[in-house]
């Protein structure tokens, strides 16, 4: 638990070994990280309007994990999204530099994000249900796909991976309707939609997944759900 905790958040020690194994937390503290911003955003509502309280709850988010999920999204979408090799796309992706898909990719979710939940009404269950199944669907990826690098971080993950973080999509499904009613329930499922479609899209460009496309799939699970239970349903 505490490697699955040392990467997803902040909080925990750093440097450890991730195992097949810490993927089973993965869930859970996603549905920790969902109450802490999701409580954030209770807060932040009663004392500011709904347009800064939303930046607010955006920068708690980011402060929690750390920016590790964001970083991903910046290298996944300078590798994934222009044409090249998938050579290419490998080494694009493992250089620390953003290009301009990276920078634009990022700065259009944070702001769908902030948009997203300055225009709903609060609900702490709908950010709980999001945060915990963004990270389900990634424990569930190792076990269905092959790791694009061979050395790479996922690659240790696959052997022994499981399928059973699978689970938590239905009960994520559940509560999001519990705390959104409908939209809820749209929202969540949108949302591990647009993960899957992060998926396929590395699968066909570089073969299979690495760290940065699970923390791609993460923050746009998140991004994807708010903005459709932000609908006028």
């Amino acid at each position: 638990m505490r490697d699955a905790l040392g990467l997803l958040t902040t909080f925990g020690r750093r440097g450890g070994v991730l195992s097949s194994r810490s993927l089973l937390w993965f869930p859970v503290i996603g549905a920790a990280l969902g109450a802490i911003v999701g409580g954030a955003w209770w807060v932040a509502d009663r004392a500011w309007s709904p347009l800064p309280a939303a930046v607010i709850v955006v920068i708690i988010d980011l402060a929690v994990t750390g920016m590790l999920h964001v970083d991903g999204l910046a290298d996944s979408a300078d590798g994934l999204l222009p044409h090249a090799t998938r050579e290419r796309r490998l080494e694009i992706m493992r250089t620390p530099d953003v290009g301009a898909f990276g920078v634009t990719v990022v700065a259009v979710t944070l702001l769908v994000s902030v948009a997203a939940l300055s225009s709903q009404p609060v609900s702490v269950l709908l950010v709980v249900a999001l945060w915990c199944a963004a990270r389900a669907l990634v424990a569930v990826v190792p076990s269905t796909m092959p790791a694009a690098r061979p050395g790479g971080m996922g690659a240790h993950l696959v052997d022994g991976a499981t399928r059973w973080t699978i689970l938590a999509l239905p009960a994520a499904i559940a509560v999001g309707a519990w705390g959104a009613g409908w939209a809820g329930a749209a929202g969540v499922t949108a949302g591990v939609l647009a993960g899957i479609a992060v998926l396929v899209l590395a699968a066909r460009r570089i073969g299979g997944f690495t760290g940065d496309v699970l923390g791609a799939t993460i923050v746009l699970t998140e991004t994807v759900g708010l903005l459709v239970a932000a609908a006028r349903w």
